[in-house]
Order: structure tokens, then sequence, then C-alpha cells
């Protein structure tokens, strides 16, 4: 994952989704607005841009959690990388609207993190995703683990 461009309307995320009692994990939710730049000639959301909007939205996860990216990069010397992504285009989101976007986290490994995604507008799943990340050293570009802070407040895999 990497440091993307703040979203123009800042507006927190809110952690709707209760924790089980067997620590079950959270649903995260991030509004975001579709501008006239993020459509296409047919006047859609380019199929692109949803991985923009869950970009932002997996950067104001880890701040809700406590983890602003840059400063925990820094701190760290880790960085997170996409290795994987599968989504699913449902419905289109056009101009104008105002949609959600969420993470959950799924499953974690020593040095990858499993997310689902979503994009909703009001009840409509728009898209859906399951996002691999890699935690990596970001001068060797290679694998690293989880720092041990991060680990504790996701899901074990």
């Amino acid at each position: 994952m990497s440091a993307a461009a703040p979203p123009r309307a800042r507006s927190r995320g809110r952690d709707e989704t209760a924790a089980g009692a067997c620590g079950e994990p959270r649903r995260f939710r991030f509004p975001v607005r579709v501008y006239y730049e993020d459509t296409d000639a047919a006047g859609v959301v380019y199929y692109g841009n949803y991985l923009k909007f869950m970009e932002r939205a997996r950067t104001e996860w880890l701040e809700a959690l406590g983890f602003p990216l840059a400063a925990f990069e820094r701190e760290h010397g880790v960085t997170f990388a996409v290795h994987r992504a599968e989504i699913d285009f449902l419905q289109p989101a056009r101009l104008n609207d105002r949609l959600t976007v969420s993470v959950e986290a799924l499953d974690r490994g020593a040095s990858r993190l499993v997310l689902a995604q979503r994009v909703d507008r009001d009840a409509t799943v728009l898209a859906r995703a399951r996002i691999t990340l890699a935690c990596l050293d970001p001068l060797r570009w290679r694998p690293s683990r989880i720092p041990p802070a991060l680990a504790r407040a996701l899901p074990t895999g």
C-alpha cells in the first residue's frame, strides 16, 4: 500500500461493526464522493478509480487503528505493497454518488495481510475485492515481518 494522496473531502471513517466476543475483525467504513474526474466517457466511474478509493480507505483504516501510514512506515522501516487484487465490478457508480468504501481484515501471516473491501452506494454493493498486501523492507524490497504493534491489532492467520 503506497502513501496515497488524501481525499479531497476530509471525513473520518467509521468503525460500524462491533467486534464479536471472539475478537472478530471489524469493518471500517470510509465515505467517498464521485467527482467528474473519476468518471469515463460513459459517465460512470472508471474501473481503475475503484482501486484508488480502496487505497484511500486502507490508509484511513490504518490511521483509525492508530497507525498513521507515513509515520508508521518511517518508524518501523517497512512499507506495504499490493501483492494481489481480486475485484468484482457489480454495478456502476456515477458522478456525485456518495459511496462508502469498507475495509475488513480477513487474515494475516508474518508478512502479509488479506483484506476484504467493498464499495457501496446506500444498500447496493457496486464492487467487492479481496486485497493481499505484502509488508516489505523498502531498502531490499523483500518481505518483512508485520511490526508487532500492528500485528496485535489485526486478526491472526
